[in-house]
């Protein structure tokens, strides 16, 4: 249970801790200002790294035994989080920043002892002489990769993402039990979905160089870990199908720079995310493409993890190039997408959403959702034959929490009851799957069906629903494809594809009822209530 709860721990740290941010990053001159460079005309607060990394780091404090090599973890995120927000802060030179870095890969090599030892198409250790200096460019490259990247809504947070449920299904499979890697990566996944909540666009809030050079620096430790220590028999060219396009397009730019005769570590407009919007994508689509990349990248890493060396870095080598060649024809030839009308056909626009036909018939599919969904969770909690203690301590602590919110919160919808409704459905698609007979089948995928294909005719049918597509909802239908394409795959337990499936039908479900007006909102928090209630009440008595 330690990643489940790990993940639940730094989401919930994370979606709280970011709104108190944004009101304190004026006050701590943490503002990101438009540029010509930026793609972004108003000021935003750069504090996201703050959530993610307090949610990762204090989830795992909270829920792993201390070893040298998280200790080492930790104080080398530290030490990055702290120069990342004095860049945050101050705009630090390029140099000062490579000075946290060092720090940072040195207190992982030479207290936590991880190095890169073995290499592709090399038979022969590294000796340390070797190893240990490249251990430090290569984890400096990932954490300026992943910096880098760092320049659309949402576009660090989802690469990232997508590679961190990488690294947790090859290491899960690859002790088939619980083992550091995991839980680290889940504690990170958490501190970024929660992060994502507020940095889909348009964003509220960016990550910056503190949550930027967090996640590029946690990738590298766990790949590192992933191939070198954990799983010694997968192919050591598997690091470039799972950090994926990061890395080709950092190595790309400072080509271009280098090219012409610019200073390498200035920055400039020439990263993929930059070039598409200057072919005419918009912003929404050009992040759903570069996802669409990495998901490819991460899936065929799963598909590939013990194939030769050869067979990943051909292939690795030919979607790159046929990226870059793409780009540069277009480039050449000055061919430009009809932006809005392809962002219109790529992203529905929510306007569009509101023109949706005016029929009764939307009316009954948004009722059947406010009437099962609230039964379903309460169902849940009643059914199961045992609750652990876990559960219901954490059960008991919502229930008061919640309760204190709606009784003497303010008016409308907050971030607390924002994160109880994602724990419930969470932990009540957990504990269905995993206690209930028959998972998936006869009734049960009856109802999943019918909620469904209720939330799509809802969508459809109904005016006025606030409810966006948004490149977050492609970032959660390439993790349910990614976890899908593994139907055997099971994970504390349960089988990855029905809870990956089964989760983002209900909490798709809350989130069309919670953004709804006070009553309805008020019926599903209730349904909250009353389920983290039985839970707690049924492991007491």
């Amino acid at each position: 249970m330690q990643a489940l709860f790990a993940l639940i721990t730094a989401t919930v740290i994370s979606m709280v801790v970011l709104p108190l941010m944004v009101r304190l990053s004026p006050y701590i001159g943490m503002i990101d200002q438009p540029s010509a460079r930026k793609v972004h005309r108003t000021p935003i607060a750069r504090v996201g790294g703050v959530g993610i990394v307090l949610g990762a780091l204090v989830s795992l404090l909270i829920w792993m035994p201390m070893t040298d090599q998280l200790s080492a973890y930790v104080m080398g995120s530290i030490v990055l989080f702290g120069f990342g927000a004095l860049d945050d802060q101050r705009e630090l030179d390029h140099y000062v920043k490579f000075i946290g870095q060092f720090i940072a890969v040195g207190i992982v090599v030479f207290y936590g002892g991880i190095s890169i030892d073995r290499i592709p198409f090399v038979t022969e250790t590294l000796p340390p002489s070797i190893a240990v200096p490249f251990t430090f460019f290569a984890m400096v490259g990932v954490i300026n990769a992943i910096n880098h990247s760092d320049g659309l809504d949402g576009l660090a947070g989802g690469e990232s993402l997508l590679t961190l449920l990488g690294i947790v299904f090859i290491a899960y499979q690859a002790e088939e039990s619980i083992n550091q890697v995991v839980v680290i990566a889940c504690a990170v996944m958490g501190g970024v979905i929660g992060f994502l909540r507020y940095n889909t666009y348009p964003a509220k809030v960016f990550m910056g160089d503190s949550g930027s050079q967090f996640l590029g620096f946690t990738l590298a430790f766990l790949v590192i870990i992933l191939t070198q220590q954990i799983n010694t028999a997968v192919s050591l060219a598997l690091p470039a199908l799972l950090l994926g396009l990061p890395v080709i397009d950092i190595l790309a730019v400072l080509f271009l720079r280098a090219k012409g005769g610019m200073n390498i570590f200035h920055a400039t407009r020439n990263h993929i995310h930059h070039r598409l919007l200057d072919r005419g994508f918009s912003h929404q689509a050009s992040v759903v493409a570069i996802y669409s990349t990495q998901a490819f990248f991460v899936l065929s890493a799963l598909a590939l993890t013990y194939e030769a060396d050869w067979i990943i870095l051909m292939l690795y080598s030919l979607v790159c190039g046929a990226i870059f060649i793409l780009l540069t024809q277009a480039e050449q030839r000055g061919w430009r997408l009809p932006s809005k009308e392809y962002a219109a056909a790529m992203l529905p626009n929510p306007v569009d959403q509101e023109k949706g036909v005016l029929s009764k018939a939307g009316e009954y599919p948004f009722l059947f959702l406010q009437i099962m969904i609230p039964l379903l969770l309460i169902y849940v909690a009643v059914a199961i034959p045992s609750v652990s203690s876990d559960f219901a301590i954490i059960s008991a602590l919502l229930v008061a929490v919640l309760t204190m919110d709606l009784f003497f919160g303010r008016a409308g919808r907050s971030i607390i009851q924002q994160g109880s409704v994602f724990i419930c459905a969470i932990f009540m698609v957990y504990l269905s799957t995993l206690h209930l007979p028959e998972s998936m089948g006869g009734i049960e995928v009856v109802i999943y069906a019918l909620l469904a294909g209720s939330i799509a005719v809802t969508l459809k049918l109904t005016k006025g629903l606030e409810f966006k597509t948004t490149s977050a909802d492609y970032l959660t239908l390439f993790i349910v494809l990614l976890v899908g394409f593994f139907q055997d795959i099971h994970f504390l337990g349960v089988n990855l594809t029905e809870i990956a499936l089964k989760s983002a039908i209900v909490l798709y479900g809350c989130e069309l009822i919670s953004n709804q007006n006070t009553a309805q909102r008020n019926i599903l928090n209730g349904a909250v209530l009353c389920a983290f209630g039985m839970l707690a009440l049924r492991w007491i008595l």
